[in-house]
């Protein structure tokens, strides 16, 4: 794990999973099935780059945990005023200080070894606004997190 600082907004387009942590491992492979089978990334507009995100908000304890409901959003990075395609939403992931938890290149089956990891360090003072997975078009793939200032004191 490394701190970064996001110094942007990252606003992304894309479909909209509610769920919750008692569900997710029987609602979020499904998700992700629906997603490619769906071809949504490829109506999406405006698109930046060619990374995939998978957005973590809406909590329903926002700012306080990640308990209850919360919406997936997975899309891709487009510009603040791209359409919304029908079907489809609009998240801003805000601008904060980011922990980023690396996975190895081209195994998305080991993001959920990084989200356990992440569980786990109960001392990482996390915001619980919008957490993100990126996915680079070459295989890099890490778990980037919203954490208050004092952690970077740690």
């Amino acid at each position: 794990m490394h701190i970064l600082f996001q110094a942007q907004a990252i606003h992304i387009v894309g479909i909209e999973l509610r769920t919750r942590n008692e569900e997710a491992a029987q609602t979020i492979p499904a998700f992700w099935q629906h997603f490619f089978e769906s071809g949504a990334l490829q109506r999406i507009p405006q698109r930046i780059g060619t990374d995939l995100l998978a957005v973590y908000t809406h909590f329903e304890h926002a700012g306080c945990n990640n308990q209850g409901l919360y919406s997936l959003i997975i899309g891709a990075p487009v510009s603040a005023d791209a359409p919304i395609p029908a079907g489809m939403v609009r998240a801003v992931v805000p601008a904060s200080l980011r922990a980023v938890f690396p996975v190895a290149q081209g195994q998305p089956e080991q993001v959920a070894a990084a989200w356990r990891q992440i569980w786990a360090a109960h001392d990482l003072p996390k915001t619980y606004i919008a957490d993100y997975e990126r996915y680079g078009a070459d295989g890099s793939i890490a778990v980037l997190v919203g954490i208050h200032e004092r952690s970077a004191l740690a």
